[in-house]
């Protein structure tokens, strides 16, 4: 009898350490399973090799033991297993994540990139346009050596990008005029009065009365950088400008104000070249918010100095973009 109880006790003992084995057997290979997908994961992630992978982070000093069980039986093995898979997980997960914002970073600096090609481009189309144009509406008088301002066209447009200090509004190579234009040409007269600041403003403003934008262009721009501290220096810059902006070249014009005002405030001709610049942000259609800080520097700077019909000018510049 005792001997049958026996063999009954040691019939249990070897069925349950058998359920046990087959229960560790099915749980490591889930486990196994689980690293295989993530060094998938991570060959995935990091193709470049090993040596970019997450390697699993086991703290040492952390106790995953279960109690009444040995430190060293396959259930603690699987537990440290576990730990480390989750570890890692979090781990690469937190790269993933860094990786799309680096991405989204240089989506950002592409994007901007491509605002300022955009700019160039337009730059370099309103050039053509100004190559290309012989004439426009003119809407000012000869006042502008006596000091008068005639108010331009209605606004309509915006500022451009600025180039760089130094770097030139007038196209490099103006063409020679042939047949009658060049007839027009030779009918303008050179003054030579022995000041060639002076004479060179003088002759560039006829050709500009006389709608020879081009070569107006050049002569204007030919005193403002060889004669920067003579007084014709700010006329020659504004008037440059206002033939850009008669010929049909607002961007050009705007960066021709800007620098004349920029380089030379107290120039006679700066407040005149502030308050076009208004004019050429207006028709290159930019933000009121930007023409109307124009107009506001224009009033805190020189609205004592402007004169009757700038002031109107900037009046109804302000009320047509709504400048509180």
């Amino acid at each position: 009898m005792r001997f049958l109880l026996a063999a009954t006790a040691m019939a249990v003992v070897f069925a349950a350490a058998g359920t046990a084995q087959a229960q560790d057997s099915g749980i490591s290979g889930r486990v196994d399973r689980l690293e295989r997908e993530m060094r998938a994961v991570q060959r995935k992630v990091f193709p470049g090799g090993a040596g970019q992978t997450v390697e699993p982070q086991i703290t040492p000093e952390t106790d995953t033991s279960i109690p009444g069980i040995p430190s060293s039986s396959p259930l603690n093995d699987l537990t440290s297993r576990v730990t480390a898979l989750e570890e890692q997980q979090r781990t690469l997960t937190g790269q993933v994540e860094q990786g799309q914002y680096r991405l989204r970073q240089l989506e950002d600096a592409f994007a901007a990139y491509k605002r300022l090609t955009d700019n160039r481009l337009k730059a370099l189309e309103d050039r053509s346009t100004a190559n290309a144009a012989l004439g426009g509406e003119d809407t000012t008088v000869p006042g502008d050596t006596a000091g008068a301002v005639i108010r331009p066209p209605a606004p309509i447009g915006t500022r451009p990008s600025i180039p760089a200090p130094g770097s030139s509004t007038t196209p490099a190579n103006t063409p020679k005029p042939t047949g009658t234009r060049a007839q027009q040409v030779a009918a303008i007269e050179k003054p030579a009065t022995g000041d060639p600041a002076e004479d060179g403003y003088t002759y560039g403003f006829r050709l500009w009365q006389a709608k020879l934008y081009p070569e107006a262009r050049r002569e204007l721009e030919a005193v403002a950088t060889k004669y920067p501290t003579h007084r014709r220096a700010s006329y020659s810059q504004n008037l440059l400008g206002r033939a850009y902006l008669d010929s049909g070249a607002p961007s050009l014009a705007a960066v021709a104000f800007y620098e004349n005002y920029k380089k030379n405030p107290k120039g006679e001709r700066a407040p005149d070249s502030l308050y076009y610049l208004a004019q050429a942000l207006i028709k290159l259609k930019k933000p009121a918010s930007e023409v109307c800080k124009v107009y506001t520097e224009l009033d805190q700077l020189y609205g004592d100095k402007l004169s009757i019909e700038m002031k109107t000018g900037v009046a109804e510049g302000r009320a047509s973009q709504k400048c509180k």
